[in-house]
């Protein structure tokens, strides 16, 4: 006769086979911005891009680790509409929908029902809760995130313990917030001369959406200009810029903490370092 706590042990046991060694906890940040700034007051409606967010996202969930999505102002994200293209999944129409599927079940763009907590309150409650953080591009960093005080201290406190950094396509913009002169950013987009400035992330090897991807891609932008250049900017701060050879490929760079990808076709990838890091035993 079989006995019943054999069946409940062995059910444990295939639990806990079944979860990742080490649950980690991944704050993903996003962007409040619903629209870019370009230059000669023209504006342009962007957000996250789909699957630069939730690629590595479903990743994270899939494999049994915590995602806390938050924004400076804990405002709900808005998506970019131009990201809702099978283009952005191999040219996979059912990849696509599986994919704005989660988005609606996550909720995250919903004015009542979001789950996106402010910075201010991540803070409130300890950056030591979470493992590592993640940004993703779409356009809207570039209004708010490279000038984020908040994000500033979030990554500051990430980079003193050599905390899991990844950031994709236009979201490694975002570790600009680090840099202590608040102008800094500013006078990059008025096109005056600038010094290196003091910069946590100096000499890093880093990579972003490109200048040529930029040039390439600004069709999106209904004839406007950017007033910076994401690869530009990362430069003139300091970091060691490392594009690939062909634009649009996957491109993934990592330096100590650092994961960063430089575009939409790298989230996959950006995704896979990230659990492959997390997966790694502690130093």
């Amino acid at each position: 006769m079989s006995h019943p706590n054999l069946f409940r042990s062995m059910a444990a046991a295939a639990l806990i086979a079944a979860a990742p060694v080490h649950a980690a906890n991944v704050l993903v940040v996003l962007s409040d911005a619903d629209h870019l700034d370009l230059k000669d007051g023209q504006r342009y409606a962007t957000g996250f891009y789909l699957n630069e967010l939730l690629v590595p996202v479903k990743m994270l969930m899939d494999a049994g680790h915590g995602v806390t999505f938050a924004t400076p102002l804990g405002r709900a994200p808005a998506v970019d509409r131009s990201s809702l293209d099978a283009q952005y999944f191999n040219g996979d129409a059912g990849a696509l929908a599986q994919y704005r599927a989660l988005l609606e079940k996550l909720a995250l763009t919903s004015a009542t029902g979001s789950p996106v907590v402010s910075l201010a309150r991540v803070e409130q409650q300890g950056y030591g809760r979470y493992d590592a953080v993640y940004v993703p591009g779409g356009h809207a960093p570039m209004q708010d995130l490279i000038r984020s005080p908040q994000l500033g201290r979030l990554l500051t406190a990430f980079h003193a313990q050599q905390k899991i950094t990844a950031l994709v396509c236009h979201g490694p913009a975002a570790l600009l917030a680090t840099i202590v002169d608040p102008t800094f950013v500013t006078r990059l987009e008025d096109g005056r001369q600038v010094a290196a400035p003091q910069w946590i992330y100096a000499g890093y090897r880093m990579t972003v959406i490109s200048n040529v991807e930029e040039e390439q891609a600004k069709g999106l932008l209904g004839g406007g200009t950017m007033k910076l250049l994401p690869q530009t900017a990362l430069q003139k701060a300091g970091g060691d810029y490392r594009g690939n050879a062909t634009p649009w490929t996957p491109h993934v760079v990592q330096d100590r903490e650092l994961i960063t990808g430089q575009n939409p076709a790298s989230a996959q990838q950006v995704g896979e370092v990230l659990l492959q890091r997390l997966a790694a035993p502690a130093r």
